[in-house]
């Protein structure tokens, strides 16, 4: 349940729509809510601002299904990440829901949010895209605006050059890149701005499966550039967006103090 939803029970209450003991029903729920496979966190929003996030990977169809339905009662713009296509058919038939294919993204009851500030997500290669699409679109579901610069790794580094001003005005960049993982080094040694390396798994038989991007990235001398998980596109993209709002929030002009009146002397 989000704030939105206890506001609009307290109110349904309040204006005699519903009796005390249905809202008590329903308060009861809040903490969590047993389905016996999983257990819903509906207290989540209100506590961090992002509802419960569905990870399907190592869930059957069913249990996701179950999750997605009992999830959007009380939720909207729902993530369910790591997705195939047989994700989003089983959930769109319990719930309105859309589908981001290369991100492996399905949104269950998606609104419009105001999307606010600048995140950068930038990917050294195409066969990245993937795990930088994770990131953009968490990053925009949850309000931030996302500034895309894809295929700009350091084997052609003019290419990143090239887009350097878009990259000033991030107030955090993500860097997705697998191989040997430099180009976190990279921007990171190119703006003023925090900077979450995503090492992926892409890369030949010594990438080993993504340590040799991750262990770049860990060792990287530039400052400010902090690391992720392999091809953890979605904690990179949570990240950078409560990053972002902390910066629009510092940002705001504190509001004007009226002079004390002063005793003439």
């Amino acid at each position: 349940m989000d704030q939105k939803h206890l506001r609009n029970l307290l109110e349904m209450v309040q204006n005699g729509r519903i009796n005390l003991e249905a809202a008590m029903l329903e308060l009861k729920k809040l903490p969590f809510e047993d389905l016996g496979y999983a257990r819903i966190d509906n207290h989540r929003c209100i506590r961090t601002g992002v509802s419960e996030v569905i990870f399907c990977q190592g869930k059957t169809i069913a249990q996701i299904e179950g999750i997605a339905q009992r999830l959007s009662q009380n939720h909207t713009n729902i993530l369910a990440t790591r997705a195939g296509r047989e994700v989003y058919e089983a959930v769109r038939g319990v719930t309105d829901c859309e589908y981001y294919e290369t991100a492996r993204i399905v949104v269950i009851r998606p609104e419009p949010v105001d999307k606010a500030g600048n995140i950068a997500v930038v990917s050294a290669g195409t066969s990245d895209i993937p795990v930088a699409e994770e990131a953009a679109v968490t990053a925009e579901v949850l309000g931030n605006r996302v500034m895309r610069t894809y295929d700009v790794g350091v084997a052609g580094i003019h290419r990143l050059l090239h887009m350097r001003d878009d990259l000033l005005d991030a107030n955090v960049a993500v860097v997705v890149a697998g191989m040997e993982g430099a180009l976190a080094s990279v921007v990171g040694g190119l703006v003023s701005c925090p900077v979450i390396g995503v090492p992926t798994s892409i890369g030949y038989g010594a990438s080993f499966g993504g340590v040799a991007a991750l262990l770049s990235m860990l060792n990287s001398c530039a400052s400010g550039v902090s690391v992720v998980n392999i091809d953890n596109g979605f904690g990179a993209g949570y990240q950078a967006g409560l990053i972002n709002k902390m910066a629009l929030k510092n940002a705001r002009p504190e509001p004007a103090i009226e002079d004390a009146a002063r005793t003439p002397v």
